[in-house]
């Protein structure tokens, strides 16, 4: 009996299994393979996954290996999934359901479709290529971060994130797509738009902040132009003394 191109029988399936340290799993009659606990392929120097996995009842992890693609990758996870450290220049074939942790970080990926669109855990796609968030979760119940990418924008980010959310090392210009209230900590660094957040003087908690300098329209003109009068006005609103306003990287008007 024939399955998918990566085997030819179930004794095969058997070997593998065995070869990787895959126990308590079940061989679906399509030749998939669902594991009733954990999936440790990390370092393993794979440039594809050896089965196609079903469901993992725990953690799926394909870290530190050379994967050009998530085919054959599991359909859920209970647990932790952990892709990150390989090649990949998209996430076609991840999973669409993640019980905890999502990683993805240090690959070669320039957008985030296929992701699952709600992580309960953190998020993690920094040290990529990604010059658009669009296709992330909606929804995370842990940090967010996508620190060491080329985003310009923060459109099409999550609607939600319950922990921190990292956006340092970008090429912020402005906040627009930043979810509203965000009430977590916020870090920035590294971004033309840090010099106006830095005039806060607040700390990290700057959701708030945000939100009103993308609702009076603070910054204009595809993150090139400053209204000054709006920028005050946001101070004014939050009761807060207005600074000396000097900026390097913004025409002010």
């Amino acid at each position: 009996m024939k399955f998918i191109k990566l085997y030819e029988s179930f004794e095969d399936i058997d070997s593998i299994c065995k070869k990787y340290g895959i126990y308590n799993y079940t061989i679906n009659s399509d030749g998939t393979v669902d594991v009733d606990g954990s999936v440790y392929l990390n370092s393993k120097n794979l440039n594809k996954l050896p089965l196609k996995f079903g469901n993992v009842s725990g953690n799926f992890t394909c870290a530190d290996n050379q994967l050009t693609s998530l085919e054959g990758g599991p359909q859920s996870v209970g647990g932790n999934f952990h892709c990150n450290h390989n090649q990949l220049t998209t996430l076609k074939f991840c999973p669409q359901s993640v019980g905890s942790d999502f990683y993805c970080s240090s690959n070669y990926l320039t957008m985030l479709e296929g992701c699952p669109q709600s992580v309960s855990g953190r998020f993690a796609c920094n040290n990529n290529q990604l010059t658009s968030l669009e296709g992330c979760p909606r929804s995370v119940g842990g940090y967010f971060n996508c620190n060491y990418n080329e985003l310009t924008t923060l459109e099409g980010g999550p609607q939600s994130v319950g922990r921190e959310f990292y956006l340092t090392g970008n090429k912020l210009k402005d906040l627009y797509g930043f979810q509203e209230f965000f009430d977590g900590e916020i870090y920035y660094g590294g971004n033309q738009v840090a010099e106006i957040l830095d005039l806060f003087n607040v700390g990290n908690k700057l959701g708030k902040v945000i939100d009103l300098l993308n609702e009076y329209g603070v910054i204009q003109q595809d993150g090139k132009l400053v209204i000054l009068d709006r920028l005050e006005e946001v101070f004014y609103t939050l009761n807060l003394e207005v600074p000396e306003i000097k900026l390097k990287n913004y025409e002010v008007y």
